[in-house]
């Protein structure tokens, strides 16, 4: 079954389609971008293809969704919600280099946890990222997920074997956070 369409302010997050792999190939082969990936950057567009096209298959037993500008159907990352345990999900993003810092992934991000927790009755997400990899844990942080664990010596990847760390929100800490964040963007406004 496909994703639900979701928006925001700025963005569409639609259904991640397998047509999409030529403009995420740029995403997806760069090294900057790949540097915390489970995987290494893809060499060939035929390798995209098959990667986006295996994340696009509606019988794979997770929603994703493609990160778009309002306005412009160009896929510039996407957000994943990977199934877990019954009212717990995983949550993975990537986004083209070109976007970062100007808070395209935290919105994303924000109106898939929102998604998560109002529409799918989730108790619980949480993030699995590289201990080094600072920005996704910034941005992990500002959106009140909370540092639960260090695993050693959890993935074996493209850098090698490396450690991990597993950040958790709760429904009701989303739900404090998301007040907070609303009432900060009222007083931003005002």
């Amino acid at each position: 079954m496909p994703v639900p369409t979701l928006t925001t302010q700025r963005l569409v997050l639609r259904q991640i389609r397998a047509d999409d792999a030529p403009v995420l190939f740029p995403v997806l082969s760069d090294p900057q971008v790949m540097i915390w990936w489970s995987s290494a950057p893809q060499e060939t567009l035929a390798e995209t293809q098959s990667y986006v096209a295996k994340n696009a298959a509606e019988d794979q037993g997770y929603g994703c969704w493609a990160i778009t500008l309002s306005g412009d159907d160009t896929a510039l990352g996407w957000v994943v919600l990977y199934n877990g345990k019954p009212g717990v999900k995983e949550i993975g993003y990537i986004l083209h280099r070109d976007h970062w810092g100007g808070g395209v992934a935290r919105e994303a991000v924000s109106r898939v946890i929102d998604h998560g927790f109002d529409d799918l009755g989730l108790r619980r997400i949480f993030a699995d990222t590289d201990p080094e990899n600072h920005g996704s844990i910034a941005m992990l942080q500002r959106l009140g997920f909370q540092r639960e664990g260090y695993l050693r010596a959890e993935w074996e990847t493209h850098m090698g074997v490396r450690d991990t760390l597993i950040f958790g929100l709760l429904r009701d800490e989303w739900n404090a956070a998301r007040a907070s964040m609303n009432v900060a963007a009222v007083g931003e406004n005002a």
